[in-house]
């Protein structure tokens, strides 16, 4: 009986290093890929909007082809455990074509790192579903957050 205990324990032990060294690969080398794509567009500044609280709206011009008004959009500064996040977003024939990351947190080296890694992705994957609605990458939860509720603040103000 405890030779089985031993061998389910090791089996058990096995499986679950694998699937942590699958899902490291996927979050530091596939995401690496992609998004280093995305890096090329990304706009980062590390300075701090005081005055950016408050949700702003420009060129606002009807279209009829998609989803969302042309123009660009800024969202509201939405507040993390680590810091704010806000993004501005540019609407072209109706659909989502740009997102600029305006603030995110980093006062601190690994939020910085962090950030390097799924803002890229998370842009991408917006554009790619026209919304706010994109999936969380483990380890950076906080930025998710942060993201995605500016995101939906400047395409509410786009519709």
């Amino acid at each position: 009986m405890q030779m089985i205990k031993k061998v389910v324990g090791v089996a058990l032990s096995f499986g679950v290093a694998v699937a942590m060294a699958i899902d490291g690969y996927i979050v530091f080398f596939k995401n690496q890929q992609t998004s280093s794509a995305a890096n090329s567009d990304t706009s980062k500044t590390t300075t701090k909007t005081t005055s950016s609280t408050k949700s702003q709206a420009s060129s606002t011009s009807s279209s009829t082809t998609g989803k969302y008004k042309d123009g660009t959009y800024t969202g509201s500064s939405t507040s993390t455990r680590w810091g704010d996040v806000q993004v501005q977003i540019t609407i072209a024939g109706g659909k989502l074509t740009k997102i600029n990351v305006l603030n995110s947190p980093n006062s601190e080296q690994k939020s910085v790192e962090i950030n390097e890694q799924a803002l890229p992705t998370y842009k991408s994957e917006a554009i790619k579903a026209q919304s706010a609605s994109i999936q969380q990458i483990s380890g950076a939860t906080e930025t998710y957050k942060g993201f995605t509720g500016s995101l939906q603040n400047a395409l509410n103000q786009a519709e």
